[in-house]
């Protein structure tokens, strides 16, 4: 899965928006104005950063090479996911959905019904 498959699935997931809040050189998925996932796509190997439960995060770094500790982002809770070819790209977009079934589930109840969500 390439960083251009990534975004596609990011964008393809209900009500995400795309947003450059940290200039543009930093792409960041929002659903209820919440980030789910971010990217810098300069980066090489590419890589997106995603929000993880957080046992399961541990779990996903010591299986798979490519799943390291969240970049600038808070460990306990997020992993980057290098994009190199090493971690299965089915798997990619589950930790996609993952990260936004996250988001969507701390949004307020208020404003999930607002989204239909």
């Amino acid at each position: 899965m390439d960083l251009a498959d990534v975004c596609a699935h990011c964008l393809s997931l209900p009500l995400v928006e795309e947003t450059t809040p940290f200039g543009p050189d930093v792409l960041v998925y929002k659903v209820g104005g919440k980030l789910f996932a971010l990217t810098v796509p300069e980066d090489f190997p590419a890589r997106v950063n995603l929000k993880c439960e957080p046992g399961r995060a541990v779990e996903l770094r010591d299986e798979h090479a490519g799943i390291i500790p969240g970049y600038h982002m808070n460990k306990r809770h997020w992993n980057t996911v290098v994009l190199d070819g090493s971690v299965p790209s089915r798997l990619v977009r589950e930790l996609i959905d993952h990260s936004y079934e996250l988001v969507v589930a701390s949004l307020p109840a208020r404003t999930r019904k607002e989204l239909g969500l």
